[in-house]
């Protein structure tokens, strides 16, 4: 492992100086879409305001016979159109594809400015970051970048998630990670061909009462998912990234998808991918928080100003544990009020009220 102090040291002469702090913006969804259609391509000026990251997909999805129309599609992307406050992201192919250098070397060299984050798959350990780490400061350096594009790991075999917080550590780049249930899957030998969720066969079952042998028992299903997410969202946080829940594959089972959704938002999970507009609505329902629950969270912290003490707050104690988890909650409503004026409406907080409270709390 590299030493901690050359961590802000750039990994190539002229390259930018690794960011010392992940930047926090709304990132409810990231919307995947292929930008080898031109049909996609053209409707990206009424998309990008709707969603918060916006990814030119390179890898899984995308047919051999058309990558090189997906990046050129992502460059053309990059380099004509005005996305506002709309991040820019892509995936690039997996490291062990013939295309990833390509990929790498274009998007850094043609659109390395508008670009703020690289997804990469199926990382499998630091080693893969430590590659494009070192590789993304050559590239940029030589483009002239004046910041560094961050990294965002995806888990997608079994060894990935057994290395997640070695690989959440590895570099300064890490932005995030993405959870990917579908090639886990496959990699764990599990025994389904779901895209993310629950199944109806992986359950719990109340024992048998006495006496009533035969008669039905209540069982439940479970979520098989919930071990790892939990793992990747402790790794993350642990150094400042920001963890994602990744694809949900049924995409007429809007229940399903927001209520895979909804229990990565409670773990700690701050965003989740989309891959159909109808996905859109369900990520920012979900992970914008509840109106009534953060003016609960604000009338804690307006009874509790300085986070101290044990107060009763409609029955329920309240002291510097909660006061933290209502100001996680009411930080995040500020962050949403300001791009959001209709969330700003819900929350009580007027956007330039919200940018004030939030440019206090960085000057603190």
């Amino acid at each position: 492992m590299r030493n901690p102090r050359a961590f802000e040291t750039p990994l190539a002469i002229g390259a930018p100086h690794p960011v010392s702090e992940i930047p926090v913006k709304p990132s409810r969804m990231i919307h995947f879409l292929d930008f080898s259609n031109e049909k996609m391509v053209a409707k990206v000026p009424q998309v990008a305001p709707t969603v918060d990251i916006l990814l030119g997909n390179l890898e899984d999805a995308v047919p051999v016979d058309r990558k090189e129309a997906a990046r050129s599609g992502l460059l053309k992307v990059g380099r004509e159109m005005d996305l506002g406050e709309t991040a820019l992201w892509t995936r690039v192919n997996a490291l062990d594809s013939p295309w990833v250098l390509d990929d790498l070397t274009q998007v850094v060299s043609e659109i390395g400015e508008k670009l703020e984050v690289i997804m990469v798959p199926k990382v499998e350990g630091p080693w893969d970051i430590h590659y494009v780490d070192r590789l993304l400061a050559q590239l940029e350096a030589k483009a002239g970048l004046s910041r560094p594009i961050l990294l965002h790991a995806i888990l997608e075999t079994s060894l990935g998630v057994t290395n997640l917080e070695a690989i959440a550590a590895s570099s300064p780049r890490i932005q995030g990670m993405s959870f990917g249930p579908a090639d886990l899957a496959a990699s764990r030998r599990m025994k389904t061909t779901r895209v993310g969720g629950g199944h109806p066969g992986y359950r719990t079952i109340a024992d048998p009462e006495q006496g009533s042998e035969g008669a039905d028992r209540p069982s439940y299903q479970q979520d098989p998912w919930h071990y790892s997410i939990a793992r990747m969202v402790d790794a993350c946080t642990a150094v400042g990234a920001l963890p994602f829940y990744g694809p949900y594959g049924d995409i007429r089972d809007t229940v399903g998808c927001e209520t895979q959704f909804r229990a990565a938002f409670l773990l700690g999970c701050v965003g989740a991918w989309s891959l159909h507009p109808d996905q859109i609505a369900i990520a920012k329902r979900v992970f914008s928080p509840d109106p009534e629950e953060v003016a609960f969270a604000k009338r804690v912290i307006e009874a509790i100003p300085d986070g101290r003490g044990v107060h009763m707050i409609d029955g329920k104690m309240q002291d510097d544990a909660t006061w933290k988890q209502c100001e996680v909650m009411v930080k995040l409503a500020q962050m949403l009020a300001e791009k959001d004026p209709e969330l700003a409406e819900l929350y009580g907080m007027h956007p330039s009220s919200a940018s004030g409270a939030r440019a206090g709390d960085e000057a603190a």
